[in-house]
């Protein structure tokens, strides 16, 4: 299966592109419409692009975005209220939670980032990376971002070997 087809299904299945309002309306955001934008810096490391940006209208709480990173290219650390699910499109990367071991991720795979989890996420020192990141707002809020993740633990297999596994932050 392409790439191009599995970003297409992964979009589709999702339901994100169209959202329908109170009159029941389908309203579509064109590409066109919606160009991409680098990613911040003060959040990011690296090159990163967000494209196909989408917010559902309420009472929905979804919120999310195509996002493409560059090799070496990762968010800072971060906790979302109410998780975070990713769908990897293109390339391969990596995700790792506070604590834990850094995990490899490649197109295809679906990754659940439980609520309040401190983690990051982006590409692989070698090969760029692209996936759908969908967030729901709390309050809204969806991301609360924290920080940056430094080269030495971007390049360790464990955040912080002396850390418990199951930490949370709040």
């Amino acid at each position: 299966m392409s790439t191009r087809t599995l970003t297409l299904a992964a979009i589709a299945a999702l339901g994100s592109v169209v959202i329908a309002d109170e009159t029941h309306e389908v309203r579509i955001s064109r590409a066109s419409e919606n160009p991409s934008v680098q990613a911040p810096a003060t959040n990011f490391t690296g090159s990163v692009r967000l494209e196909s940006q989408f917010r559902g209208d309420a009472p929905a709480r979804m919120a999310g975005a195509i996002v493409t990173f560059e090799p070496g290219a990762r968010t800072n650390w971060h906790t979302h209220p109410l998780g975070q699910t990713l769908i990897v499109t293109k390339g391969s990367g990596l995700v790792q939670r506070w604590g834990g071991s850094r995990e490899e991720i490649r197109v295809g795979d679906v990754v659940w980032i439980p609520p309040n989890t401190k983690h990051w996420h982006g590409a692989s020192e070698s090969s760029s990376m692209s996936h759908v990141a969908i967030t729901e707002a709390l309050d809204g809020k969806t991301v609360e971002w924290m920080e940056s993740v430094s080269e030495q633990q971007y390049r360790a297999k464990r955040s912080n070997p002396t850390a418990p596994i199951s930490r949370q932050t709040q």
